[in-house]
């Protein structure tokens, strides 16, 4: 006599996620290699998303897909414990219909990401370890403090226009701002007509956003000791113009230079391509492209201006280029440069030649 079977076993099966990550809850579409299993809302939750799919497609293969963005990668690493073969991707490279870009809701969302990930249109981003992304947020955190620094130091110099006050004259060299000559005259030799705190407030608020900041640049040049980055540091600093800030904010962005095929997908990462648009004969090369790493673009600029004064080979290019184009215009060709020669030591673990193009 036969029994009724009531045990499910999903072994062999692909079940596929689709989940729009929010702060409190999560749109979630589950689909089959063939069927629409549902779409709901759960809670911000990946053990309550782990529990349904065993409870519902118990030894079932489970992919899953969500938009890198606010929430980082904590839900990913969650996912991948659970067993459940997760990907993060970019938002900006999920197929979409105009109908569900006009009629955009979480739901909609999900489907799209559960949609695409079944008929392997995703690309997956790079997910670094645990112990960089923490690395990489103390660089992170020093590029924050600087920003608040320059507003403090803005918020003084506005104070001193507004009551009057003119900086004295041995000062008057950007070199001299700030130093503790300049804070001590801020603190003693400023004075208004009534006794004001708000100077000494704004003066004693820089005061702690500096020691904030030197504090995170010891802990920053500790871990660049590491042997996880040392090697890697005295590399890139064969490099003329590429500094201690630059390196670690290279080494903690990228982690692993194997990842990168050639100087080209290097150089898409960071973000140092051109727009193209082209259609039958007509071709045109717009400005750089939006996409990419803005700390790694900024800090390269930045350092290619002090490149192209320190090596000769980059010397050389720059005047050239500064023939036909404008100085900013020629930089960035001078960072693809510098771009290059980071590549070339990372990856062949060979220092830096200064003049000799590689």
């Amino acid at each position: 006599m036969q029994t009724q079977k009531t045990g499910l076993d999903f072994k062999g099966q692909n079940i596929f996620v689709g989940i729009d990550v929010h702060l409190k809850s999560w749109a979630v579409t589950i689909l089959t290699d063939n069927l629409v299993h549902k779409t709901f809302t759960q809670p911000a939750c990946a053990d309550t998303l782990s529990n349904y799919l065993n409870r519902n497609f118990p030894c079932g293969d489970y992919y899953s897909v969500y938009e890198a963005g606010f929430s980082g990668f904590w839900t990913h690493y969650k996912l991948k414990e659970m067993g459940i073969n997760n990907i993060v991707i970019n938002p900006a490279d999920v197929p979409t219909t105009q109908k569900e870009h006009l009629q955009k809701d979480d739901p909609t969302d999900s489907r799209k990401l559960a949609r695409s990930l079944r008929a392997g249109d995703l690309k997956a981003i790079y997910i670094p370890e645990p112990s960089t992304l923490e690395d990489r947020s103390l660089i992170r955190l020093r590029a924050t403090l600087v920003k608040d620094m320059v507003r403090f130091k803005q918020r003084i110099k506005s104070f001193l226009h507004f009551y009057g006050i003119s900086i004295p004259a041995e000062f008057e060299k950007s070199g001299t701002h700030w130093s503790k000559r300049f804070m001590k005259w801020l603190n003693q030799g400023v004075s208004l007509q009534h006794e004001s705190e708000t100077l000494k407030v704004l003066v004693q608020e820089a005061g702690q956003q500096r020691i904030l900041l030197l504090e995170v640049l010891r802990k920053i040049r500790v871990l660049s000791r590491n042997e996880k980055y040392a090697t890697n540091m005295e590399l890139l600093r064969t490099i003329p113009g590429v500094g201690f800030i630059t390196a670690m904010t290279f080494l903690t962005e990228i982690e692993n230079i194997e990842r990168f095929e050639n100087t080209d997908h290097f150089a898409g990462f960071v973000g140092l391509i051109p727009n193209r648009h082209s259609s039958g004969n007509k071709e045109n090369n717009g400005d750089m492209t939006f996409r990419g790493q803005t700390a790694l673009r900024k800090s390269l600029i930045e350092s290619s201006w002090f490149a192209a004064r320190l090596d000769p080979a980059l010397s050389m290019s720059f005047n050239v280029y500064v023939r036909r184009m404008e100085p900013n215009k020629a930089i960035i060709r001078i960072a693809r440069k510098v771009l290059n020669r980071i590549y070339y030591v990372l990856k062949n673990k060979s220092e830096y030649v200064s003049g000799v193009v590689k």
